[in-house]
């Protein structure tokens, strides 16, 4: 392959790029896509965000000619990296990074418009990553043997300088998992070599959520990732593998192999909502954490994990803490992971409404019941009967609880009507009205404040 017949880039994106790279040209310089933009145009997918290489001129040069045609922002001004206002596109000269500390930020960074581009791809940290594509003539221009391993799905480093960003083995679990890549063996062997040097959780939370979010197969991603040794980082996810489950129920192998499996099974359930799927993502990726904990095998020789869901809590919150301070977001999966099992438990015993409107004061039923599926298809080749998911959900719908929790419908304004002041017994009446809701005990206002009325003569 050497052009492209055609790009996938926004128009927006298109126009920017061309009006760039003629100026560049006439300036006797040579703009490059390079990166992401064309690895993505490869594979078929769209393009959101474009790296633009511009080489033979100056940072200076290139910011003037940059600030002809668009608002820039000066990033990286002292090594010519810009970004354009109102475009997701970064211009920027060949740079040459010396490592001296540790750590993401342990680089001294220089420009070199004069680099070629063979020096400037080794600096890159994937060769399907170190393609460029001319953007005039749509020449490809492959340094390092990208296009090979596109078209093999093979994932290798780019050179000896990739252990310098540790972060690049997460990257590497989550390239493997969306584009269905085989690492090559030197690319295993090196990031076995290399250490996490504390990275901060924000850049590792990004890489998990990639995979989450976009993997095709993150079987493969986390396979990498134990192969490679990194889930010693992980250690709630480590203490899965090896740990025995019984082969009636679970004939896939151990927690750690249902874990994949079950991922593998959400993937296939993705919504596109990505905040949703995040969720629901992490809370089947912890969902069984408790199970190291609780395993132990009876008298009759079945291996057992009772109350491995609310044993899941503590290892989902020491995770999930070194990746993210989104509180809201872990309580929302932790809450899954302590009720990834009523499905199944109320479907049992057909419990009737005042359970499920109990359960949707502590969980979101919808998630919930996206963590069931997952879970019971996480057991090949046992084919689990997903009535409970279906009943379940049934059962909220029918009562409105299906993505919240019920709402109280009797208010403080309510009892003021009433006559009641406010003070210590104030919220004890409420909580207890709530409860009587709960129950079923009323549904509407009117019947509500009925309640309350009694409920408030028999205080004495």
């Amino acid at each position: 392959m050497d052009s492209f017949p055609a790009t996938n880039l926004p128009e927006s994106l298109e126009k920017a790029s061309h009006a760039i790279a003629a100026a560049v040209r006439k300036a006797g310089g040579r703009a490059m896509m390079v990166g992401g933009a064309v690895r993505d145009q490869l594979f078929g997918l769209p393009v959101k965000d474009a790296d633009i290489e511009v080489s033979g001129l100056s940072a200076e040069r290139l910011r003037g000619i940059l600030k002809e045609r668009f608002q820039v922002i000066e990033v990286g001004a002292s090594f010519g990296v810009f970004k354009l206002r109102g475009l997701e596109m970064d211009v920027s000269i060949p740079r040459r990074e010396a490592k001296h500390g540790t750590g993401h930020k342990g680089f001294i960074v220089e420009g070199d418009p004069h680099m070629s581009l063979e020096e400037a791809a080794l600096r890159r940290d994937f060769t399907i990553n170190a393609l460029y594509r001319d953007i005039l003539s749509g020449e490809l221009v492959d340094p390092l043997g990208g296009l090979r391993d596109f078209e093999t799905r093979t994932l290798r480093h780019c050179g000896p300088r990739f252990v310098e960003d540790p972060l690049r083995v997460l990257r590497a679990m989550q390239f493997i998992a969306r584009f269905r890549l085989k690492p090559a063996p030197e690319t295993l062997e090196i990031c076995r070599s290399m250490t996490s040097e504390e990275l901060p959780e924000e850049r590792i939370f990004e890489e998990w959520k990639k995979l989450l979010l976009k993997g095709q197969d993150l079987h493969a991603g986390l396979v990498f990732l134990k192969d490679c040794g990194w889930l010693r980082y992980f250690p709630e996810l480590m203490a899965l593998v090896g740990c025995e489950q019984w082969a009636e129920w679970h004939p896939e192998g151990d927690v750690w192999t249902h874990t994949l499996h079950c991922l593998d099974a959400y993937a296939a359930m993705r919504t596109g909502d990505e905040e949703e799927d995040l969720t629901v993502g992490l809370a089947v990726l912890c969902h069984d954490l408790g199970k190291p904990a609780t395993t132990f095998t009876d008298d009759a020789g079945r291996i057992r994990a009772p109350g491995h869901d609310q044993a899941g809590v503590a290892p989902t919150l020491s995770l999930l803490a070194r990746m993210t301070r989104q509180k809201q977001l872990i309580e929302d999966v932790v809450s899954l992971v302590k009720e990834h099992m009523q499905a199944a438990a109320l479907y049992k015993e057909q419990a009737g409404r005042n359970a499920i409107r109990r359960l949707a004061t502590r969980v979101r039923i919808d998630r919930l019941v996206r963590v069931t599926r997952a879970d019971m298809r996480g057991t090949p080749p046992r084919v689990h009967d997903e009535a409970p998911c279906d009943w379940l959900l049934e059962q909220a719908k029918a009562l409105q609880l299906e993505r919240e929790a019920p709402k109280p419908i009797i208010l403080g304004r309510h009892l003021i009507a009433l006559g009641m002041q406010p003070g210590r017994e104030f919220k004890a009446m409420l909580d207890k009205l709530f409860e009587e809701q709960l129950e079923g005990n009323f549904s509407d206002e009117a019947s509500g404040i009925e309640v309350a009325r009694r409920m408030l003569e028999n205080r004495g």
